[in-house]
């Protein structure tokens, strides 16, 4: 590509274990001090979703099961284009150990973690995973 940055990450969803509500999982990086989703930069010849679904595993601690593609995020990024793919994906197992990169993750209901994201440009995949719980899509987190 033309010096794009390619990454990919998800939304990582689940069901919470206290009332069954929808809970979205944030990462903490501290090299940056900010809130976002399980991300990264591709593998050299990496396939963007096994790329998105390692990274929640490498940031997270879980194995996830993937949905929906999400809205692609582009943005500069240390002077130069970088373009992330994010799909919706379902935690199925795992459990989170603090590391250098990620040191902490939550599990928010979706308005928190609106509140909760650094940025803004990350807060238009909830929207995009709320349109998949409306009525009559098939894929429904």
């Amino acid at each position: 590509m033309d010096g794009t940055v390619l990454a990919a990450g998800c939304v990582l969803w689940r069901r919470s274990p206290v009332d069954g509500g929808l809970q979205v999982c944030l990462v903490h990086r501290p090299k940056y001090d900010d809130w976002s989703w399980p991300k990264g930069k591709l593998k050299r010849g990496e396939d963007a979703l096994a790329g998105a679904l390692r990274e929640v595993a490498e940031e997270t601690g879980h194995t996830a099961a993937p949905g929906a593609e999400l809205p692609t995020v582009r943005y500069m990024a240390g002077g130069r284009p970088k373009q992330v793919r994010y799909w919706a994906a379902e935690a199925v197992s795992g459990a989170f150990t603090p590391n250098d990169e990620v040191d902490r993750i939550l599990w928010l209901p979706p308005a928190a973690a609106r509140d909760r994201l650094t940025q803004h440009r990350d807060r238009e995949l909830l929207d995009a995973l709320d349109a998949l719980r409306r009525p009559g899509t098939t894929l429904c987190p």
